[in-house]
């Protein structure tokens, strides 16, 4: 575990945030820089095939070492880290021995990871784990995914004795502002199927995503003295108010769970004469998905009828969509994963991603790539954590399947 542990800790203080104002491939210089020394590494624990192409996406392959004719399988992670929250200068502590009570993390700024807020916590006394300084996230989401699949591949490496197809890996810039597939080459890839190592807690197993969009809601409108403003101004800052009370109020992040989907108001910046607010839209079913695009246009119209049509506008903008409509012809490959945790003695727990990764959109570029656990809490925030016996196990879960896949 200390040759994970100590990958980890180097990958998380590597700043790779993610910029969705960015016009660029990866959208951050820093996200290159990181696919650069990825690619050495690769190259230096013995994998072949490794490139960086030029809009940062890493591959490599580890070579079939059996005459058996088996499939080519993958695993993908991906670079960025969230832009929610700063992953710059990011200094981890390392708890061993977890004991059950309150983690300081920021005694200056009173933040503490405490079992009351997380009882999650709970499930990890006497292990080991690393969490933030409290000034930053950690960045398991998806470092720990990077460090696990390359101690699984170096591990294979070492290990010729254990049978095993092609593998092929990629690591990919963006994934958090939505982009970690555009660009992604799964011809060049050449896998039957892949397996995304950026879950959470330790035993999930996700093929079920949400369907998701984004809205951008602009409103304008007139200003003029406050004290002469009867009849005249029209406060953009209001109307956007009141579209916000439009919305259903028990229909949000923090108010829903499983299937549930949800509008969240993501941003709101505004003044009298122009406001604009972003919406994202998750639900898992499509046509409750497609119903709640509809409501927001509805929100809007009302709002126009108060100001004028010329005076509010909405784009929404799909996302990607839920992967069960691909996986599910091919359920062996979760079969396969399932069987794998078991033998390693990692109960599954199959449950819908309540977001996306890189492999809901790449299941419909024609590459299945259910979701496996990473073993981290509290992603793209201060309290983020992950243990590391839970890393261990994803590293273990990558080699069964890898070894388990020659029957398949």
């Amino acid at each position: 575990m200390e040759i994970l542990t100590n990958r980890f800790l180097r990958y998380v203080a590597f700043e790779t945030t993610s910029n969705s104002e960015s016009e660029s491939v990866p959208s951050t210089k820093e996200q290159m820089d990181f696919a650069l020394v990825l690619a050495g590494e690769l190259k230096a624990i013995g994998l072949q095939e490794v490139e960086v192409d030029e809009n940062g996406y890493v591959m490599a392959t580890l070579p079939k070492n059996t005459e058996k004719q088996t499939p080519t399988i993958g695993f993908i992670a991906h670079m960025d880290t969230s832009p929610d929250v700063s992953g710059k200068n990011v200094q981890p502590k390392v708890i061993n021995n977890y004991d059950g009570n309150d983690i300081i993390l920021d005694p200056d700024e009173n933040i503490v990871l405490s079992p009351t807020l997380f009882p999650e916590l709970k499930q990890y006394i006497h292990q080991d784990l690393i969490v933030t300084n409290g000034k930053t996230l950690l960045g398991a989401d998806d470092k720990a995914g990077i460090a696990e699949i390359i101690t699984a591949m170096e591990y294979l490496v070492q290990h010729t004795e254990i049978e095993h197809g092609k593998i092929r890996i990629a690591f990919t810039p963006d994934e958090e502002i939505g982009r970690g597939a555009h660009k992604f080459d799964v011809a060049k890839f050449s896998a039957d199927w892949a397996y995304t190592m950026d879950g959470g807690q330790i035993g999930e197993l996700e093929y079920e995503n949400f369907n998701a969009a984004e809205a951008a809601i602009i409103i304008h409108g007139t200003n003029v003295h406050p004290g002469y403003a009867k009849g005249k101004m029209v406060n953009s800052l209001h109307a956007a108010q009141k579209f916000t009370t439009l919305l259903p109020t028990d229909e949000t992040p923090e108010k829903t769970s499983g299937y549930e989907g949800f509008y969240h108001l993501t941003n709101i910046n505004g003044t009298v004469e122009k406001t604009m607010l972003h919406y994202i839209i998750r639900d898992h079913d499509f046509a409750k998905f497609e119903k709640r695009k509809e409501v927001l246009q509805n929100c809007v119209n009302a709002i126009a009828k108060e100001i004028g049509d010329q005076n509010i506008s909405i784009e929404i903008r799909d996302q990607y969509r839920n992967m069960h409509e691909k996986i599910e012809p091919d359920m062996h490959i979760i079969h396969l994963a399932e069987n794998a945790m078991k033998a390693v003695g990692v109960e599954p727990v199959i449950k819908p991603i309540r977001g996306g990764t890189d492999g809901a959109q790449l299941s419909f570029m024609g590459l299945p790539c259910p979701n496996i656990f990473a073993g981290g809490h509290n992603f793209h925030g201060k309290h983020e954590f992950i243990s590391i016996q839970s890393m261990q196990k994803a590293v273990e879960v990558i080699i069964e399947i890898c070894k388990q896949t020659k029957f398949y």
